[in-house]
């Protein structure tokens, strides 16, 4: 099983996922962002783009790698990734239905304010113009299908620990 954990940026997907991992039997985290990078370090590279999912060969190699690790192992991959494309969450769910391999879809939620503020005070990666740009994208695909297409849980005011717990607790009541 693939648990998905979708949101924009600063919504506590990495933190959550971690958290996640640790509540359920034999899951991994699997950052589909890594396969990203490495279309990034091609070179020469590939067409300039703004965001690595543009690439076509990005979405059926996050499917293929999913499904190569699920293979070799067994139990749960929770995976952080921000899919705000509508077109592309379909390419990947549905090669992954191919395969037979359930996905349980989240949206990490909080309003614009605590998303931005989240995101100027990260200690992390630091303030982030880039991670502030896909606001407003965010916006437009909760409005147009996103939310319509997972479980949303608003981070806002609740611990990442809860976040986690709740979105372990769906999954194991689903098993």
């Amino acid at each position: 099983m693939i648990v998905w954990l979708n949101g924009t940026h600063g919504a506590g997907k990495t933190t959550t996922a971690a958290l996640v991992q640790q509540l359920l039997p034999d899951a991994r985290v699997l950052d589909a962002e890594k396969v990203g990078e490495v279309l990034m370090d091609i070179t020469p590279g590939l067409p300039q783009t703004d965001n690595f999912q543009h690439w076509p060969p990005w979405r059926p190699l996050v499917v293929e790698t999913a499904r190569r690790v699920l293979s070799y192992t067994g139990g749960t991959l929770v995976m952080p990734m921000t899919v705000l494309v509508e077109s592309y969450w379909r390419e990947i769910s549905s090669g992954l239905a191919e395969y037979a391999i359930p996905v349980r879809h989240f949206v990490l939620h909080a309003d614009r304010t605590v998303l931005h503020d989240r995101i100027m005070s990260d200690t992390v990666m630091g303030p982030s113009r880039f991670r502030l740009s896909y606001l407003e994208a965010y916006d437009e695909a909760a409005r147009a299908w996103l939310h319509d297409e997972a479980d949303v849980i608003d981070t806002a005011l609740i611990p990442a620990e809860q976040v986690a717990q709740k979105i372990a607790d769906a999954v194991l009541r689903q098993a």
